[in-house]
């Protein structure tokens, strides 16, 4: 809590990927110059409802939220560090629709949301984009289960550490596991754009 209180540094590194609980997540740019897919994500959160402006009655319910990253941050507490998506977010109003067949379009030219843009990487879902062959304005959203996984450190030929990991869906591999279970995600930086960003307004 004192660390929490005390806030990140002032200075924010960010990341072009970042691997999240063994998914790896892309800044728009760099999915740009690769042939898959990873800048997607979807968010679920409870949002109050109103049926005009007069309404008395607000309910509060879950949306889901469909986005593009477009900047991947890391907050430095000191002692641990928080990975933070800067999204493009799509009008839920005008840019989401189900079709007759039960499956959701995004409109990514209709964006909203823009003053809010920020969520934790560990809210974050992944989910694909396929353009609509019917219409190209749209795009049908689609999202896959996530494989489990687990890491290993090694040295390499250098004496150095390095991380890897190794995805499973048939139980879980015999390993060595460390007692210690802070129920925290396991993270992974990917490369560093090397650009610093004072986030004194954020």
């Amino acid at each position: 809590m004192k660390l929490l209180a005390n806030g990140p540094s002032k200075q924010v590194l960010k990341y072009s990927s970042y691997m999240i609980d063994g998914v790896t997540y892309y800044t728009k740019e760099c999915d740009n110059v690769t042939v898959v897919q990873n800048s997607s994500v979807s968010l679920l959160a409870q949002t109050m409802q109103v049926a005009s402006s007069k309404d008395k009655n607000p309910i509060i319910t879950d949306m889901m939220y469909y986005g593009v990253i477009q900047e991947i941050w890391e907050l430095n507490y000191h002692d641990f560090r928080v990975p933070m998506f800067k999204c493009d977010w799509v009008e839920n109003n005008t840019g989401i629709r189900v079709d007759d067949n039960g499956f959701t379009l995004v409109n990514l030219k209709r964006m909203g949301f823009k003053s809010d843009p920020f969520i934790l990487g560990t809210q974050a879902k992944q989910v694909f984009y396929v353009e609509d062959p019917q219409d190209p304005t749209w795009s049908i959203v689609l999202s896959t289960t996530n494989r489990e996984y687990f890491e290993y450190i090694t040295d390499d030929k250098l004496g150095d550490p390095s991380i890897h990991y190794q995805c499973f869906t048939k139980g879980m591999p015999s390993m060595d596991i460390d007692e210690t279970d802070d129920n925290e995600p396991s993270c992974i930086r990917g490369d560093c754009d090397g650009i610093w960003v004072d986030n004194e307004n954020f």
